[in-house]
């Protein structure tokens, strides 16, 4: 679906194809302009799942296509206007003009701080195409400010709004560390690590080790060096301990280390524990499928079988 050579009237035949031979440049500007009046002026538009904010103003008028004008200040909150264009204009179109059988005309002003380099310009963005709400293909123009209004026929504004209150910034996560079923955690990727480490544990061979455990230790790898299953009680033990006593996370580490050391773990079991607890080491899932760190010990605890364990996670307040 083309944003180029668009006639003001919706056409019947069959739904206009990408082109970029006009780019949106000053012809099209030309045939694209037609008195409209400002029918959204949102300070702070968002929507399920958009990746930042900006400013929205929206010029409409029976029998043409809509024009949206995106302004955001360099640092808003979330992705720029250039990197999220696409979703940015989709969520516009399927919002506010859904009807349509293709995207508004957007222009897009992203405002930089005094003193910086860049400068701030109105830029028409032609897509060459869509799928659904999604334009694709953009290609970026600069226009000036008096194109921009002889195209809605109607006065624009150039500023971010006075009455624009940048959103709270969002409090830092919570950390925490709690107990996870090994079983639950994303197939690990091992890399830089010898043979004995292959990418990934498929779902049968975990289920497998559950039920029938390993607990030898191996000679191949630090990682493969212990047993596991012996680290992750004591880990659940210490945690278990630690929330009786109110621990914060920054101190789990040590008290972990306290903890083996009072158990008379050997070496390696307390190296293992300690990593168990640390902010910067912990296991880290980072969803059902992936890590934030901890592949090659999630790796070693599943081919061993193991079935509960420690891990951290970032918690965000409701």
């Amino acid at each position: 679906m083309s944003d180029d050579h668009l006639s003001a009237e919706p056409a019947p035949a069959p739904a206009p194809r990408p082109d970029a031979r006009s780019g949106g440049g000053r012809d099209e500007l030309r045939t694209l302009a037609a008195p409209r009046r400002l029918a959204v002026d949102e300070l702070v538009f968002t929507a399920e799942g958009l990746p930042g904010t900006f400013r929205l103003q929206l010029f409409t008028a029976p029998g043409v296509r809509p024009v949206a004008v995106a302004t955001q200040i360099a640092g808003e909150e979330g992705m720029g206007l250039m990197n999220g264009v696409e979703r940015y204009a989709g969520a516009v179109w399927e919002r506010h003009c859904p009807e349509q059988e293709v995207p508004p005309v957007w222009v897009e002003r992203q405002l930089w701080p005094e003193g910086s380099p860049q400068e701030a310009s109105f830029r028409r963005v032609a897509f060459a195409g869509a799928d659904g709400y999604r334009p694709n293909g953009p290609r970026w123009r600069a226009i000036t400010h008096e194109e921009l209004q002889n195209l809605v026929g109607t006065e624009v504004a150039a500023g971010r709004g006075d009455g624009y209150v940048p959103r709270p910034v969002a409090p830092e996560p919570r950390l925490v560390f709690e107990e996870f079923a090994v079983a639950r955690l994303g197939r690990p990727e091992p890399f830089r690590e010898p043979g004995c480490m292959p990418a990934g544990v498929r779902w049968w061979r975990r289920w497998t080790r559950q039920v029938l455990p390993d607990r030898g230790a191996r000679r191949c790898c630090w990682y493969h060096g212990g047993d596991w299953h012996k680290v992750s009680a004591m880990a659940l033990d210490v945690l278990r301990r630690a929330r009786t006593q109110g621990v914060e996370p920054d101190d789990m580490e040590e008290f972990a280390v306290a903890r083996a050391a009072a158990a008379g773990a050997t070496g390696w079991e307390t190296r293992a524990l300690a990593t168990l607890f640390s902010i910067a080491d912990a296991i880290q899932p980072d969803s059902e499928t992936g890590y934030i760190n901890g592949q090659h010990r999630s790796q070693a605890l599943l081919e061993a079988g193991v079935r509960r364990t420690v891990v951290l996670r970032h918690v965000h307040a409701a």
